[in-house]
């Protein structure tokens, strides 16, 4: 194979990678804003049974047994969905980079 023709299938070993990436990054990118998505929504949905709840209480006593449950089970969700979603973008990170690792060992090894 010749200079020019080791460029070309170079040139196109790279476009064809490249697509493959920006493919695996919009279904990746579009699993994440879906996450996220679910995410506000429910905790938009804890906040109204939260707020639900408030507006039916009479005692203190109760008031801050609510707010104590209501707070830990706003951070537990919080490090529960954090985790899953930094988990998700290091599998983006990890499938969009994929197709260029392979294209260099494979031109490492020719």
């Amino acid at each position: 194979m010749n200079n020019v023709e080791r460029l070309q299938q170079t040139t196109k070993d790279f476009a064809d990678t490249a697509t493959a990436s920006a493919h695996t990054f919009a279904t990746s990118f579009q699993t994440i804003a879906s996450a996220h998505a679910d995410f506000a929504k429910k905790l938009m949905q804890h906040n109204s049974e939260f707020m639900s709840q408030l507006s039916s209480i009479k005692e203190p006593a109760k008031l801050m047994e609510v707010q104590s449950e209501y707070v830990k089970n706003s951070y537990e969700t919080f490090v529960a969905e954090s985790k899953r979603l930094a988990e998700l973008y290091a599998d983006l990170f990890k499938r969009t980079t994929k197709p260029f690792e392979d294209l260099i060992a494979k031109n490492k090894a020719a």
